[in-house]
């Protein structure tokens, strides 16, 4: 973990990027991400017998994504098409945003800096969560998961750097504030400045040891810190 603070980390930045699933939304509460992997499991099947029965070996949507390309064309396209369904229908289950988060997302905009949300998760679950929450105007850019190519989700920084693009701020000047090591990877690819979000217990060392340039424990942090500043 770097030694700057906050303040110094924000104070530096032209905007910030916001991960989805964890600092904004805890998009599988309602509806459970090992259900949704049970599905897209025995979707994969009906493409590829073998590669169905190792994704039945884990929980996460997420990776079976990453092996449905092993499938063909086919089964990708079927993948991506069925997770996405599965996290439109989540978010509307999720409940509230996650405390602090809109705090967040209104100092930031309040502060002068742009705002954009970088998600392995699809667009469009982003944007049906913002509209659901009333969110969507505090949101300069939604930058989801790059359909049928999932190589291109963080740690990849495509996301990052197609966000800073569309925010027309040089990657260097955006923070991204994220819950996983993956986007304190994607991060430093960028050459940008990382703020973990340990939401988690054992967070604190994984992102630390990650290389985040700072971590925080609750949202409301980020608002804090910007209306102090």
């Amino acid at each position: 973990m770097g030694s700057s603070t906050l303040a110094e980390v924000l104070g530096a930045t032209r905007a910030v990027l916001f991960d989805f699933d964890g600092p904004i939304c805890d998009v599988f509460a309602g509806s459970p991400a090992p259900d949704v992997a049970r599905h897209l499991a025995e979707t994969l099947a009906g493409y590829d017998a073998a590669l169905g029965s190792k994704a039945r070996g884990t929980d996460d949507p997420m990776e079976i994504l990453r092996l449905s390309p092993q499938g063909g064309e086919p089964a990708l396209r079927a993948i991506e098409e069925e997770l996405t369904k599965a996290e439109v229908t989540a978010v509307k289950l999720a409940g509230p945003p996650i405390p602090g988060a809109v705090a967040a997302l209104e100092a930031t905009r309040s502060s002068g800096r742009k705002v954009a949300i970088v998600s392995n998760n699809s667009a469009a679950c982003v944007r049906a969560f913002l509209m659901l929450h009333g969110l969507r105007h505090l949101v300069d850019a939604v930058v989801g998961r790059a359909p049928y190519w999932p190589d291109a989700m963080k740690p990849d920084p495509h996301s990052l750097l197609l966000a800073a693009s569309q925010l027309d701020t040089h990657p260097h000047h955006c923070a991204l504030i994220g819950d996983s090591v993956t986007d304190v990877e994607a991060a430093k690819a960028t050459g940008g400045p990382s703020i973990g979000f340990a939401n988690k217990p054992g967070k604190v060392r994984a992102l630390g040891d990650a290389g985040a340039d700072v971590i925080i424990t609750a949202m409301a942090t980020v608002a804090d810190t910007l209306s102090s500043s």
